[in-house]
């Protein structure tokens, strides 16, 4: 663990130098990271204007649920985005080679090279949302409602990074795994949204076979204090359950590949 923390840092500096000579795009998308983050809490305000309830969540908590997701998609943004979606590239053009000649696990390297420092800047402002909205309903998490809710966003995280590698991994089988990033943003969308308000075949779609809901909802009623226990261990057997799914798929997709010398 230490020898793969070691290069991680090593990704994260080169990140970080990369950052600070481009700095100019590094504002440019903290700024549109920010005003679409602003775009989905006016529209609780404006929505909360007309109704006092949605599927029964209050406005703070509605605020507190919005934030949480954005809080997960920082973080992804952040740590993963980049590096997973570049990997189809990389692929498509025998770069690949660059990451079986790397001294670490082929996943790990391809998913975890490069960090987008805009990405997490803002996720200090996801972060201020959910403490806001915890403060406007009265609440006082312990510290363990705290440490709990960080784990269930780190479940969250892995089913999310595990569905872009799975997605992404098709790559090894087609010749282009484009518009995988224009359905993974339509998928989050429902991630904002309370759980009640999926019935039917929507409720068995995003809450259980692709579970974006219960990724935001599950931690979000842990702070109000409205945790089912049934649901929290759920989604960490989802986690364990999708990540398991995207390994596999991945060192499956990694035996077909052919690299750029063959």
């Amino acid at each position: 663990m230490l020898h793969y923390l070691k290069i991680w840092l090593a990704s994260a500096r080169y990140s970080i130098v990369r950052m600070m000579m481009f700095r100019g795009d590094f504002l440019v998308w903290s700024f549109v990271e920010l005003f679409w983050m602003s775009v989905n809490l006016l529209l609780i305000s404006v929505i909360y204007q007309h109704t006092s309830s949605v599927a029964g969540w209050t406005k703070y908590e509605m605020m507190l649920l919005v934030g949480t997701s954005l809080l997960v998609q920082r973080f992804l943004m952040g740590f993963f985005w980049s590096s997973i979606f570049e990997l189809g590239r990389n692929v498509r053009s025998g770069n690949f080679d660059f990451f079986l000649a790397q001294p670490g696990n082929v996943m790990f390297m391809a998913t975890t090279r490069k960090l987008d420092p805009d990405s997490l800047l803002n996720s200090i402002i996801a972060s201020g949302v959910v403490i806001y909205a915890a403060h406007k309903l009265g609440l006082h998490p312990g510290i363990a409602d705290i440490a709990l809710y960080g784990f269930m966003l780190i479940c969250g995280l892995a089913i999310h990074y595990s569905i872009l590698v799975l997605s992404i991994s098709l790559v090894f089988w087609l010749t282009s795994a484009q518009g995988v990033e224009g359905i993974y943003f339509t998928l989050t969308e429902f991630s904002r949204l309370p759980r009640e308000a999926f019935k039917g075949i929507t409720g068995l779609l995003f809450v259980w076979l692709l579970p974006v809901v219960v990724i935001s909802n599950v931690p979000a009623q842990n702070l109000i204090g409205h945790l089912d226990w049934k649901w929290a261990a759920w989604l960490c057997a989802l986690a364990v359950l999708w990540f398991s799914v995207a390994v596999l798929v991945f060192n499956r997709g990694l035996r077909r590949y052919s690299s750029a010398s063959s």
